[in-house]
Parts: structure tokens; sequence; C-alpha cells
């Protein structure tokens, strides 16, 4: 008896979804601008501060701290309004902000260097604020764009567009301030970001079930709720945010790019885009083959390919071979993304995805920019070789700490297969954990 072949996965299928472009292209134009931005905002306060590491990472708490406190509100608004009209509203105000960065550098000359860092930093947590409340309902806008059976497709190209923003941003942001200076970098930010708000209106999505929740702390905390009483999402976040929180470099970057590798902002700009151009080829590699089948295993060899190539880099006084540690910084980072993102979304419920994705959105915030203020602070004691190889070990050891603990992770199969899980079986499980600690 011949057996017919399965037909090979539709790589492009996100692609022929209208509204998926327009919510790509409105999504590459803030992150590429972002990027910029950040570069921008990384050299010039370098250079302000003459130097002084724990000032970069400041740049991270500053940044950190609002989402953290904020996104779990961010989540409630996403799970009882519009979430196209959130994302444009925080999204004209993130536009806002880019505008008072280009304002202050075309200032500079008449600003006190006392007040002029401190408005860069008050401007960035008010881009911040803004970021808390509508990250949320960007993420959970996705699912409402596309066919349950292509969401993982869709956040493997989702994933793919924001590491291409992240490798085109940061080195075309270095060579502008290379040849232009600041404004011109601050400059092109605010386009790019004016440009994203007029796509993301032309996006349509399928409407959901009216979400009524009145505003209380139990529909608030509802979201952390879910992610503790799901065991895999809530071993998934944790993974990351240890890893990154203790392993991440990206804020010491100016550091190593000026004053180590002495390849100047281009320069620093080109190890930014080394990092995204490795995601970019891992998502397109993850795009082209079958679904994972253990993607809890590859999840664990990723983060700990991660903090092997940092303990690397921190060694490394060749440019080309920092570039390269980036690189696989990047491709290692994008599977547990793409891993990570994928389970968040599969298995929550489309009336807790607002709540949820909060959730996630804290633990992405945390690890990165708490993570920076983390980096700052260690390079300012221990200077930045201890900070980044230590920081690399610790990833390590977070990867050992993580299969020991969730055993759980080692047993997740094909992403495909997940679907949304009751939450009467997880206000179960999270009453049944909390009644077990007593």
């Amino acid at each position: 008896m011949s057996h017919s072949a399965a037909p090979p996965p539709d790589t492009y299928a996100a692609w022929r979804n209208p509204d998926f472009r327009r919510y790509a292209a409105s999504w590459f134009l803030l992150m590429f601008s972002k990027w910029v931005e950040i570069v921008a905002v990384a050299v010039y306060i370098y250079d302000q501060t003459e130097k002084d590491p724990l000032a970069l990472g400041l740049v991270g708490a500053v940044q950190g701290l609002p989402v953290i406190l904020l996104s779990i509100g961010g989540g409630q608004i996403a799970d009882r309004f519009d979430r196209r009209r959130v994302v444009t509203l925080t999204l004209l105000l993130s536009t806002l902000v880019c505008t008072g960065l280009l304002a202050l550098s075309l200032a500079e000359a008449s600003i006190p260097k006392s007040y002029l860092v401190p408005a860069i930093y008050t401007l960035l947590g008010i881009g911040a604020v803004g970021m808390a409340l509508g990250g949320p309902s960007r993420a959970a806008l996705l699912p409402q764009l596309v066919e349950p059976e292509l969401l993982a497709n869709a956040i493997t190209w989702n994933s793919t567009v924001f590491q291409i923003a992240c490798m085109s941003g940061p080195a075309i942001g270095g060579l502008v301030l290379d040849a232009f200076g600041p404004p011109a970098a601050f400059g092109l930010a605010v386009g790019c970001r004016a440009v994203s708000v007029l796509v993301l209106v032309g996006v349509r999505c399928r409407p959901t079930a009216p979400r009524e929740q009145s505003v209380s702390w139990e529909n608030l905390a509802a979201g952390l709720r879910f992610v503790w009483g799901n065991k895999m999402i809530l071993a998934a976040l944790t993974l990351d945010l240890l890893a990154v929180l203790i392993g991440g470099l990206t804020y010491l970057l100016p550091i190593f790019a000026i004053d180590i590798l002495h390849v100047g902002k281009s320069g620093l700009g080109f190890l930014r885009s080394a990092e995204a151009v490795g995601a970019v080829c891992m998502a397109l590699l993850i795009a082209h083959r079958p679904p994972m089948q253990r993607a809890g295993r590859t999840m664990l060899w990723a983060v700990a390919g991660f903090g092997a190539a940092t303990v690397v880099f921190g060694f490394s006084e060749s440019f080309w071979l920092s570039m390269a540690m980036m690189f696989l910084i990047g491709a290692f980072d994008n599977i547990s993304v793409v891993v990570r993102h994928t389970l968040v979304q599969a298995l929550t419920p489309d009336a807790m995805r607002g709540r949820v994705s909060a959730v996630n959105n804290v633990f992405i915030v945390a690890s990165n920019d708490l993570g920076g203020l983390e980096s700052g602070v260690a390079a300012k004691l221990f200077g930045p070789l201890i900070a980044v190889v230590g920081g690399g070990i610790g990833a390590l050891l977070v990867v050992l700490g993580a299969a020991w603990k969730w055993p759980d992770l080692l047993r997740i199969g094909s992403l495909q297969s997940l679907k949304p899980i009751e939450l009467a079986e997880v206000r179960e499980a999270a009453d049944d954990e909390l009644a077990a600690r007593g």
C-alpha cells in the first residue's frame, strides 16, 4: 500500500495575509527607529558622562522600571479595549519622546550638562511608560490577524522582522552618527516612527468576544496567576529572565567598541547588528525547517550556547572574533525567543492573552533592561571583562538549574501541537502549588 507524502510546510503562509504584512511593516519601522535611537543614546550618554559605565547601566534602569511596574496594568488594558487603538496611541507617545530627544540634541549647546543627561533619562522613562501600556496589546494583537494554525509561523516571521530591524538599525544608526552626529540619527528615528503609526492605522483584525471584566486586583493579577499555574510557561520565562539578566552584555558594548576593540561608533553599530544578523539567520533556518519536535531540549541547548559565546566575547580582543560571538549570541537567543513566545501565545486563551503577554513583557524587560543595570554596576566595580565573562558563566549555571528545577522543560515537544488550556485547569494547578507551599 502506498502512502502519500505529507505536504511540505508553507514557509510563507503568514505573508499571504495583508494585515500581517501591514503589522510587520509597522513593527519593522518601530524597531528600526528604536535601535537607531538606542545606539545614539548610548554613545551620547557615554560621551556626556565622560565614559561612566554606570551611566550606561542607568539607561536600562530608567527604561525597565516603568515597564515592570505598569505592564500588568497594560495587560488589563489589552484585554478590555481595542488592541489596535491602544498600540496606535502608545506609538504616538513614543514618536513624541523621540522628537524630544531630537530637540535636546539640537539645543545641546544651550543646556547645561547637569540638566542634559537627566532630561534624556526622563524622556526614556516616559517612552518606557508607553511601552508598558502598549506592549501587551501589540503582542496580543498578532493572534487576531492570522488563523490559529499559522500562529507559530507568524511568530517566527515576526521575530525575523524584529531581528532584521535590529540588524539594520544599529549599523545605519552608527554610520549616521559618525557622518552627521546625534541630531541626524534622532531625526531618522522620528521619521520612521511617524510612518509606523500611519501603517498601523491600516491594520484590520478579527473581532474577539466582548471583554467586560471589571477593573479589580483579581483581574489585574489573573495573568500572574495563569503563568504561575502553567509550569511550561513559567519555566521558559524564568530561564530567559535569569540567563539574560546575568549574562546580557549589550549595554556594555560602547565600552568594548570604543575602549577595548577601538572600532568607534560605527564599530559599535556593527557589533549590535552582528547579534541581529545571527538571530535573522536562525529565524530563517527555523522557518524553512519542519517544526521543532523537541522544543524544550533545543531551548536549553540554545541558552547554554548563549552563555558560552558570551564568555568568549568577554576575553576577545579581536573585532572579528567579537563580531562572530555576537552573531552566535543572536542566533542562540532567537531559538529561545521563538519557543518562549509560541508557548505564551499558543497556550493562553484569547481572553487572557493581554494580561499574560504583560507578564511576559515584564520578564523580558527585567532581563534586558535591569540586566543592563546589573552589567553597569558589575563593570563599575570589577571592570567590563569580569562583568561579561562572569555573566556568561552564570548563564550556563542557570541552564543546569532550570533543567533540574523544571524537568518538564525537557519534555516540551512539537510547538504545532500546542493548544490553549482551560482556565479552570490552571487555577487548580496554581491553588495546589500554593497549598503545597503552605
